[in-house]
């Protein structure tokens, strides 16, 4: 408090503006999943949501791809092959931030759960506890206010039951926080639907409907089905160093075989001479690098990687089969990255729907328009988003519904997210008012307070109404929101009620011949 000696001159300044309510942050996903690396200087980044805005500070902290391996098995016919890859070097989460950040992802936070070279796997499944791979992370991001989507996008990656716990504690996760969703992808969401059989991807036994429980916050969820093929591994990427150890002679003898066929001896039974040069160039692919320098033994590789691709069909055919397995990819982290930008673009309250994906060349299922009223329309409410590929207009994400699909509150995804954008925004504001006098002169300031909010985001389309008194209203004092009890035990309440755009799902024209007037 000033104290007036007189004489003299004093200022005082008074604010003019009362407390506003400031919009939250509402694409900022939290990942979970095993990374190459996770440091910073000396500091081990495992289990600590760590927050980043790149993709080039991604690969800084937490490294690159995994070493994903293949094994190679000839098959019956001369040209034929399988290409298996090794669940034991199989991991999703590289490909899934390389495609958030393609599809305008930003700020993001990153719990490693550990490094790739750390995980011991059992039969293909991490051998970690239930506690490492999602109860650990989710409790330390309990304390972080910021993120507003979760995603595990190798939790595809583990057996049935671990990967039904995992997303049944998102869900519970997201329930009690109630700031953020969960962005799912179905279990085997590669495959193609058998709607005869009990091995359906979507409502078989062990189907994604019949692993979500129905009473663990379903709003807080979305599910999209099918997976991706994607771009997110480059041709260049690959070459014959992604075979197992293992599998390498296998895939030299039929190399060399192939080469025998292509290059035959001559008439007089001279050998062809290209044939001793490609039979050394095809030993390579068996042989340890050569050269200690690292620098040399990838020239190397790669001038016999090039040697071979441009003179054996069997080896392109190899590479490119590699390639493709490579580049599926479940969609989650694609969709987070879409919901950044139409959050960026439009608003939270735009659904993230009609809308390409980048990066990703197409879904790899095709999905009808009866498979697309299955996925929406289910008797258990479980609604699931399409990805589907239509002429002339390309890939796009053709739903925009949460897993509480017989909602008719929480039915749709930017219903959820626009009202947990406004509950978390009024409650930020609100705590300046907590152990403030429980007053007229305080309830007159929170209600304008949050009206102002509430006609701003009116004015930009995310509230429905001729006038903001029809788009919503803000009631607090004593008799209408609270008792004279309530004044004494301590209790503010405030009542806000708000009319949520809802997106234009079905688009009915109806059409009828008219009668000739002239």
């Amino acid at each position: 408090m000033v104290v007036f000696n007189p004489p003299g001159v004093y200022v005082k300044e008074i604010n003019a503006f009362p407390n506003a309510v400031v919009e939250v942050a509402t694409a900022v996903p939290a990942f979970i999943g095993c990374t190459q690396k996770a440091v910073y200087g000396n500091q081990s980044l495992a289990n600590k949501p760590t927050r980043i805005a790149s993709f080039t500070e991604y690969v800084n902290l937490f490294g690159g791809p995994p070493d994903t391996r293949f094994s190679y098995t000839a098959a019956a016919a001369a040209t034929g092959f399988a290409i298996t890859i090794d669940p034991a070097t199989q991991y999703y989460f590289y490909a899934s931030m390389r495609l958030f950040f393609d599809n305008g992802g930003g700020e993001c936070y990153i719990v490693s759960v550990g490094q790739f070279d750390q995980v011991t796997r059992a039969g293909g499944m991490p051998a970690m506890s239930t506690a490492d791979l999602c109860d650990t992370p989710l409790k330390m991001l309990l304390t972080e206010q910021e993120p507003t989507m979760l995603v595990v996008p190798d939790a595809v990656l583990l057996s049935l039951p671990r990967w039904q716990y995992t997303y049944q504690q998102m869900l519970m996760h997201c329930a009690e926080i109630q700031s953020r969703i969960a962005i799912f992808d179905i279990y085997d969401g590669y495959k193609a639907r058998d709607y005869d059989s009990t091995n359906d991807v979507i409502s078989g036994t062990n189907g994604f409907r019949g692993q979500i429980n129905a009473d663990s916050g379903l709003n807080y969820g979305v599910a999209y089905y099918p997976w991706l093929d994607t771009s997110v591994t480059d041709d260049s990427e690959v070459d014959y160093g992604f075979l197992s150890e293992d599998s390498k002679p296998a895939f030299v003898a039929a190399l060399k075989a192939e080469a025998a066929v292509n290059f035959p001896a001559g008439a007089d039974g001279t050998p062809d001479p290209k044939l001793a040069i490609l039979f050394a160039a095809i030993d390579k692919i068996a042989l340890p690098a050569t050269s200690t320098d690292p620098v040399q033994a990838k020239k190397d590789r790669a001038s016999t990687h090039l040697t071979l691709k441009t003179v054996s069909p069997l080896y392109q055919n190899v590479m490119t089969e590699i390639l493709r397995q490579l580049n599926i990819v479940p969609p989650s982290g694609a969709m987070a990255g879409v919901y950044t930008q139409v959050d960026t673009t439009f608003g939270v309250f735009q659904a993230p729907a009609n809308v390409g994906i980048n990066s990703a060349i197409k879904p790899t299922v095709s999905v009808t328009d009866n498979d697309q009223a299955d996925l929406n329309l289910s008797p258990d409410g479980k609604a699931i988003n399409a990805i589907r590929d239509f002429p002339g207009r390309g890939l796009l994400v053709w739903g925009a519904r949460t897993l509480d699909g017989n909602s008719p509150d929480w039915k749709y995804i930017n219903v959820r997210r626009t009202m947990i954008m406004l509950e978390q925004s009024i409650k930020s504001a609100a705590q300046a008012y907590v152990f403030e006098p429980n007053t007229q002169s305080i309830w007159v300031a929170l209600r304008s307070m949050i009206s102002s909010f509430l006609t701003n985001q009116w004015k930009i389309g995310a509230l429905v109404g001729a006038t903001p008194s029809d788009a919503f209203s803000v009631d607090i004092g004593l008799g209408t929101t609270m008792t004279g009890e309530d004044i004494l035990n301590g209790y503010m309440r405030i009542t806000v009620k708000v009319a949520l755009t809802h997106p234009a799902e079905f688009i009915v024209i109806t059409f009828q011949q008219k009668m000739q007037t002239s």
